[in-house]
């Protein structure tokens, strides 16, 4: 897989793979990270790659036709990367749809993706428009530039590449992963600051370890996101497990 970043800080987000499970998978082969910076190809004598927005108001506009420059120079300009196709351009916007361990799953299976990380103000509209093929956020909050949803989203999408992680079986109990929140890990020691493991864990009972931990992955999901909970597809045996 190729993940290239279009960015006015690309010491912001290459340095930051250079850790953990995106340094390994780099390593291994298994993805490519690289970086463009779309005031490269400005020309005026001050590199602007803002301006004033139409209409007024505060703040400062990326201009689209830098973005569109850089999207050329790597390849990925419009026509070569249809909804349907191995490459999506995403665009981090606060505006955008939400970030799903869903698409983290979908873009794992891609060739190529390609993150345009805004700044300032915004973007101008048009780069939403013409040049992306998804708008995507991390939060209901604002960040004052796309790099670190960008990073977010490029770690949720590596760490599920055939051979990322040494055990693949690993994400199977991770939050979000069939649409509820994951169940409580304990590990060494057995007490800590008064609180023990539950003695379930350490019955050797396979059977009634999987239905404490179905158990509290439903009660933690309803407690903590009552909207993921309201979504989700509970059998018949989980009505059973809620009591």
């Amino acid at each position: 897989m190729l993940i290239d970043f279009v960015t006015l800080f690309p010491d912001m987000v290459l340095p930051a793979l250079e850790h953990s499970i995106t340094k390994r998978a780099a390593l291994a082969g298994l993805v490519e990270f690289r970086a463009t910076n779309p005031r490269d190809f400005a020309t005026d004598k001050h590199r602007s790659v803002d301006d004033e927005p139409y209409g007024g108001g505060p703040g400062m506009v990326m201009m689209a036709p830098l973005v569109l420059a850089a999207l050329e120079k790597i390849g990925a300009q419009p026509g070569h990367c249809a909804p349907n196709s191995r490459t999506r351009v995403v665009l981090t916007d606060p505006a955008g749809r939400l970030f799903t361990q869903n698409d983290a799953q979908e873009f794992s299976r891609l060739d190529r993706i390609v993150f345009v990380c805004g700044h300032y103000e915004g973007l101008d509209e048009r780069v939403r428009t013409c040049l992306c093929t998804d708008a995507l956020s991390v939060g209901d909050f604002v960040l004052t530039g796309g790099e670190l949803p960008a990073l977010c989203m490029t770690d949720a999408i590596v760490r599920l590449l055939p051979g990322a992680i040494g055990d693949p079986a690993s994400h199977e109990d991770d939050s979000h992963s069939d649409g509820l929140l994951g169940h409580p890990l304990f590990t060494r020691p057995l007490e800590f600051m008064g609180e023990s493991v539950p003695d379930v864990l350490l019955s050797g009972n396979h059977r009634e370890i999987a239905r404490w931990r179905r158990r509290k992955s439903l009660e933690r999901t309803r407690q903590s996101r009552p909207d993921l909970f309201a979504g989700a597809k509970l059998t018949p045996q989980d009505v059973d497990l809620l009591g």
